[in-house]
């Protein structure tokens, strides 16, 4: 799916590049299993899934987007897409500060029903013959709504010192709860107080936070994909379903199954 996914990218770039209004909203479509190779664009973008979960990859850390939000990337930003389970997609590319969102990195934001219903109609009209006189207006409107979004805790950011770096990515390829702090401090050849100062000061997370955090994003495709709460929770290394439902419902505030059920939705 990747070439036929970059080809449809490269053309959705040309045609948003070729308009000088400050927001193009575009409306794409990709099966399961779809990944889009590195690439970034001149605007910035808000990315919206109406269905599926997206995860995307940057240098400086992971972003899981499910359908109740959305992936603010800046412009300029070289970023890596995968869909998990089929994806209904909505974005909106702005000119570079139009929105006053920060460009320093990726955020995940919470999509009221204001944004989502002017994404999803400017995406519309985007692909309709007939020109719209609405267009501009709601334009205007989503810029101005953006920037009211909240972010949401649904980001895992990577360390830039080596020796945490190659922790968290051999933990991404196999994350573990029952992996302790002081296996990944032997690992990296550093005491526990060096590798947690060391750990917080580049990604404000505690080794512990980020790796239950790694431990939710992995879990949240399998839970589009159905997979049952007791295999994920074993999977990432729970002594039950139990231990994983109370991590889970920690950070997103909910548990796993009420989650994948609003996202079904």
């Amino acid at each position: 799916m990747e070439v036929q996914a970059q080809s449809l990218l490269f053309n959705r770039i040309a045609r948003v590049e070729a308009t000088a209004a400050p927001l193009v909203a575009l409306a794409s479509d990709y099966p399961a299993a779809t990944s889009v190779a590195p690439h970034s664009h001149p605007r910035d973008q808000l990315l919206h899934a109406l269905s599926g979960v997206v995860h995307v990859r940057t240098a400086q850390g992971s972003w899981v987007v499910p359908p109740d939000c959305a992936l603010w990337i800046p412009a300029g930003c070289v970023h890596a897409v995968e869909m998990a389970g089929p994806v209904q997609m909505r974005s909106a590319y702005l000119r570079p500060g139009a929105a006053g969102q920060a460009a320093d990195r990726p955020r995940v934001l919470a999509m009221n029903d204001l944004a989502r219903a002017l994404i999803v109609e400017l995406g519309r009209i985007a692909e309709a013959e007939a020109p719209d006189p609405r267009a501009e207006m709601l334009a205007g409107l989503l810029i101005a709504e953006i920037s009211r979004l909240e972010e949401q805790p649904l980001a895992l950011p990577l360390p830039q010192d080596p020796r945490l770096l190659r922790l968290c990515r051999a933990f991404l390829e196999a994350p573990s709860a029952r992996l302790s702090l002081k296996d990944w401090a032997a690992r990296a050849a550093m005491s526990r107080r060096s590798l947690t100062r060391r750990f917080r000061a580049e990604t404000g997370l505690s080794p512990e936070g980020w790796r239950q955090q790694a431990c939710v994003l992995c879990a949240l495709p399998r839970l589009v994909a159905g997979m049952p709460v007791t295999s994920i929770a074993l999977d990432l290394g729970y002594d039950s379903p139990a231990a994983f439902a109370t991590m889970f419902r920690r950070h997103l505030g909910q548990s796993p199954r009420d989650w994948r059920r609003e996202t079904r939705l």
